[in-house]
């Protein structure tokens, strides 16, 4: 399965973390507004939420859009 790196960067982190749960395939990038958001999910809802930031740079949140969650956010 090929991934993109910063999703595949985001996995690292987020198990790296501590992360226990297993993320799905539907996890992936999101836009929302003019920001960009690796959504970490499953089928139990979101796990982790890292923004994109413009170095590239993953920042972990502990509050994110809620548009992420409610499914109006784009998919790249």
């Amino acid at each position: 399965m090929s991934m993109e790196p910063h999703v595949r960067r985001a996995f690292a982190a987020y198990f790296r973390a501590g992360g226990a749960e297993q993320p799905s395939a539907s996890s992936g990038i999101r836009s929302v507004g003019n920001r960009r958001y690796v959504h970490l999910e499953n089928v139990r809802g979101t796990i982790a939420v890292f923004r994109i930031e413009h170095c590239d740079r993953l920042k972990r949140l502990k509050r994110w859009p809620t548009a992420l969650t409610e499914g109006q956010a784009n998919g790249s």
